[in-house]
């Protein structure tokens, strides 16, 4: 018990990974990533809906092992970044959390991909392209599509940009497209924002806030289509949507 006990501590407080580029920690660390964290960071620490992609050299709480320790293990406050749980609700051991933090290291991308010119993919966002017709940056912008401040760093470039090509692929949760159709026959359509057995509140096109009983409604449906159009390349060419990457990129950096 002393012997885990010392193990326990020297692995706590080591500045670097004291199982740094050893294949057997690698591979369990891949296996810990999956049960415990793949769920919001994805397969392969790509990034997901809820967590950052995790393969790019620098992170948002600290790049140093032992600031991605840190980050596992007590969790980040204000976020949806948990102190670190296994699958089953036990604590992950430190040795644990060094074996992910080396499996991590296995993935990072020693040079990013390249993105684009992000004064003009701002230029674009606020203007053309009208993205922020319905999303928000750094507090300005519309409110109907997912605030996209930390996009640049919780997504990898490859998810963003089928995002925009292919919005319906993979809907952010709480962005399901709604209709509804009025005792008056007035059709609205929008996101839900509350709902329960009796009400429905929901934000229209418009972003005009509207509450309904439900039993004074003709009709309610969702759909799996976004509400936000497929910008191809007709639309968006490629290198003006690197352009857009770009200016999320930098402004998720801040």
């Amino acid at each position: 018990m002393l012997v885990s006990l010392a193990l326990t501590l020297t692995l706590q407080a080591q500045e670097r990974n004291p199982l740094a580029n050893d294949p057997a920690a690698v591979k369990a660390g891949e296996s810990e990533f999956r049960i415990n964290c793949s769920f919001c960071h994805g397969i392969g620490a790509r990034g997901g809906g809820r967590g950052p992609d995790l393969t790019r050299v620098h992170k948002k709480h600290g790049t140093a092992d032992a600031d991605m320790f840190r980050t596992i293990h007590d969790g980040v406050s204000g976020t949806d970044m948990p102190a670190a749980m296994g699958s089953i609700g036990v604590e992950m051991k430190d040795q644990e959390i060094w074996q992910v933090i080396a499996y991590l290291r296995s993935v990072q991308v020693k040079t990013p991909p390249p993105t684009g010119d992000a004064a003009h993919g701002k230029a674009l966002f606020d203007g053309a392209a009208n993205c922020s017709k319905c999303h928000m940056v750094e507090g300005k912008g519309g409110r109907l599509g997912p605030d996209l401040t930390s996009t640049g760093s919780s997504r990898s470039i490859q998810s963003i940009v089928e995002s925009v090509r292919d919005p319906s692929r993979e809907l952010v949760p709480g962005y399901q497209t709604i209709t509804v159709v009025t005792a008056d026959g007035q059709e609205l359509k929008g996101i839900v924002l509350n709902e329960d057995i009796f009400s429905l509140q929901m934000m229209d096109t418009g972003e005009r806030i509207r509450l309904f009983e439900k039993d004074r409604l003709r009709s309610v449906s969702k759909s799996p289509v976004s509400l936000m159009p497929p910008y191809n390349t007709t639309l968006l060419s490629d290198q003006d949507l690197q352009d857009i990457i770009g200016y999320l990129v930098a402004v998720s950096a801040k």
